[in-house]
């Protein structure tokens, strides 16, 4: 499978291990005063006291009516079906509930079978995921738009009203979350954008708000990689440009973003202190309950004064583990993750994603068994460590994470969520 940018991002700051085996220091804290017109820490919307989900919905096949046309980061070569040595996908998705699906040129599953696989075009598959959402209790989704100025632009757009959509239709919230990564001329398209075209979904029932303020995420100011090279004076004028727009802006954050170091550029700590609320990047970064402790005992909370001391809200991202790697030990790493956030005191979490089935840190229904996922393809499925889970056990595991944020059950290191219904 091709490297992912943000992949490529996590294994470029030094990987899993030596990122958070790797304790750092708290600094000391700064009382600055709350920014005027900046909302206290922990108001009440649609992303304090809520979970967040990142929507990716950027997968597409040939013959699905998108005007990308074709197997949209399901294969490495999107004129080429999947097949094997080249599918972009580390996790095999669970179809059944999709009325629309397409074959690839993978081998038949090994239950038996054609090898199919979703796109996210149809509204049926929105809606679907949606659903999915309602069914357990997660709150919202950040939906993901890298740069819409090339070739995947209308296929972008058209994917914002399919979302909106879904989310009028099933009573959750979404709102934008733009991705830097490459965008070469981000600092003045992405005000075009917002201005023409992403700022009309705010009039939506369904966009979220916080502090009655339309929600925006920027994700990738301040990382200390070339996909990302904008200085601090330019992210703080985008910033603050969307501020007096109206928005209340979130920021997609580098890990060590406090510090200034490892995967943070330095330099740029009034950039991230003119946010609203900070979402630091996990992904990559830990791997184990223990490397969860770790985070907690020498960055979460760290990072949790700092933010409360700026009057910005707090979004950890929570995620259910690559599942190729082995590191969800069915279940029990996510909610170590969504116990130590709690804990902390975190005013919302970000799960790190919904479909990500290329980086196989998917919450979405995932094949259940060796029998649902192509002969052959070395894909592992949720029982990989021997534990039979459902396919849509991380779904309702994040939404008793969920729960647990907002206080309907108390503080629990125990996994509450049965692996089966």
């Amino acid at each position: 499978m091709a490297i992912t940018r943000r992949t490529a991002l996590a294994l470029a700051a030094g990987g899993a291990a030596a990122v958070a085996l790797a304790p750092v220091a708290a600094q000391a804290v700064t009382t600055e005063a709350t920014e005027p017109g900046r909302a206290r820490a922990g108001s009440p919307g649609d992303v304090v006291g809520k979970v967040t989900v990142g929507y990716q919905g950027w997968f597409a096949a040939p013959g699905d009516g998108a005007p990308i046309n074709g197997w949209w980061h399901w294969s490495p070569d999107m004129s080429q079906a999947p097949r094997p040595g080249a599918v972009s996908a580390k996790s095999w998705p669970d179809v059944r509930d999709y009325t629309r699906t397409y074959p690839t040129a993978m081998p038949d599953l090994n239950g038996g079978g054609k090898a199919a696989l979703f796109s996210s075009w149809d509204q049926q598959t929105v809606d679907t995921h949606f659903r999915w959402m309602r069914e357990n209790n997660i709150d919202t989704a950040a939906l993901q738009r890298f740069n819409p100025f090339g070739s995947e632009g209308p296929t972008r757009d058209a994917m914002a009203q399919k979302v909106r959509g879904a989310a009028e239709a099933n009573g959750r919230k979404f709102y934008v979350m733009y991705d830097v990564t490459n965008w070469t001329s981000m600092a003045s398209q992405i005000k075009q954008d917002w201005s023409q075209k992403m700022s009309a979904h705010t009039g939506s029932s369904s966009y979220a708000r916080q502090g009655g303020k339309p929600v925006v995420c920027i994700w990738g100011f301040g990382f200390s990689d070339d996909a990302r090279p904008f200085g601090a004076a330019e992210c703080l004028d985008v910033v603050n440009w969307f501020k007096q727009q109206g928005c209340y802006v979130i920021g997609g954050v580098p890990t060590h973003w406090r510090t200034g170091t490892e995967d943070s550029r330095p330099g740029f700590s009034g950039v991230y202190h003119a946010f609203d609320m900070l979402s630091p990047w996990m992904v990559g970064r830990i791997g184990n309950a223990a490397d969860s402790d770790n985070f907690y005992q020498n960055v979460n909370q760290p990072d949790m004064a700092d933010c409360a001391a700026h009057g910005i809200d707090y979004q950890p991202c929570v995620l259910p583990g690559d599942l190729q790697d082995r590191q969800r030990a069915h279940g029990d790493f996510m909610w170590r993750q969504f116990y130590n956030m709690v804990r902390v005191g975190a005013q919302g979490v970000y799960v790190s994603m919904f479909d990500e089935y290329n980086e196989a840190n998917q919450i979405g229904k995932t094949a259940e068994t060796a029998a649902a996922v192509p002969a052959g393809s070395g894909i592992l499925a949720l029982d990989e460590d021997g534990t039979a889970c459902s396919a849509d056990y991380y779904l309702r595991l994040t939404g008793d994470g969920g729960r647990m944020l907002k206080g309907q059950i108390g503080l629990t290191a125990q996994r509450p969520t049965p692996v089966r219904l």
